[in-house]
């Protein structure tokens, strides 16, 4: 999903005004929780980024796929996708994208709505959290025969990142509605969530969901982040060392500042369909996979640099 930074943001002069504020003065996160986290990406290392595409491993172990999209304007990307319940990963290697989201620490992630309309609840709550200008987009896709589908709608907080942007998203009636999208039918009224939008291919396998995920990012675009986790109804703290630590909906995000030479994806924790009585490690280029025992499996990847 990394496109939809480049293309909502190119030629957007804005600035982050009034966000470092609201890391020690917004308000508490709503009170239901209306975004929920989707997935992250992460640039990696050549050597990783090939040794996931062509683990065997990785294929049993999660609903693996690499796949090309065509998002807005004819962009295109190739990632390594491991798809969960209501969660997925998005794995890059350097250069496979251009400019500064194809840099090595570079990264993004989506927390989506799972009812209609509130993604435009948590757009006006910004206001509330210290952004005074939210940048709106709506994303396409191309399912290869030149129409483009409209997929979903976006909101950043700020249009000037050093390496790691996040968003908040809502699937659109349009896409569900679209054969080719494989989804599947609503199971409540104004249901655009996020188990509905991902197949059911991780029954198959151990991994299910992501349930806790560690990112490096540079002090501006973590305060860049953490007014859209508070309107989106995330619980965060900040810690004296400077993370953050944000919780809801079943997924824990930790966000540690660094030097942008340093940022990257760090540490992801996954949920398993069922426990296991062993403890697997899997070295998967520069990163390690282990699984077990019991009915979690934790990835971790080495620092950028």
């Amino acid at each position: 999903m990394f496109m939809i930074l480049a293309v909502a943001l190119a030629g957007w002069a804005g600035g982050t005004s009034g966000i470092a504020s609201a890391l020690e003065e917004g308000p508490p996160p709503t009170a239901r929780q209306l975004l929920f986290f989707n997935h992250a990406y992460g640039v990696l290392d050549r050597e990783t980024a090939d040794a996931i595409e062509h683990s065997a491993y990785l294929r049993d172990f999660a609903d693996f796929q690499v796949r090309t999209t065509t998002g807005s304007g004819g962009e295109t990307w190739t990632g390594r996708y491991l798809r969960g319940r209501e969660t997925y990963l998005e794995l890059f290697g350097v250069g496979d994208v251009p400019g500064q989201d194809g840099t090595l620490g570079a990264g993004g992630m989506g927390i989506s709505a799972e009812r209609a309309g509130d993604l435009a609840t948590v757009t006006a709550r910004l206001h509330d959290q210290g952004v005074p200008n939210p940048i709106t987009f709506r994303q396409t896709r191309d399912f290869g025969d030149g129409i483009p589908v409209p997929w979903f709608d976006a909101v950043f907080t700020t249009g000037q990142y050093d390496g790691f942007g996040a968003w908040g998203m809502e699937y659109l009636p349009e896409y569900f509605a679209d054969p080719r999208s494989n989804t599947e039918p609503a199971s409540y009224p104004g249901d655009v969530g996020r188990e509905r939008y991902l197949p059911d291919g991780y029954r198959d396998h151990l991994m299910r969901d992501v349930t806790s995920i560690r990112l490096a990012v540079t002090a501006r675009d973590l305060a860049a982040t953490l007014p859209l986790l508070r309107a989106g109804g995330f619980t965060v703290r900040e810690l004296p060392n400077g993370s953050a630590l944000a919780q809801g909906g079943g997924t824990t995000i930790h966000l540690d500042p660094v030097a942008r030479e340093q940022a990257g994806l760090r540490e992801v924790e996954m949920s398993l369909n069922h426990p296991v009585a062993y403890r697997h490690e899997e070295r998967i280029g520069h990163s390690t996979l282990v699984v077990g025992p019991g009915d979690r499996a934790v990835w971790t990847f080495g620092a950028a640099g």
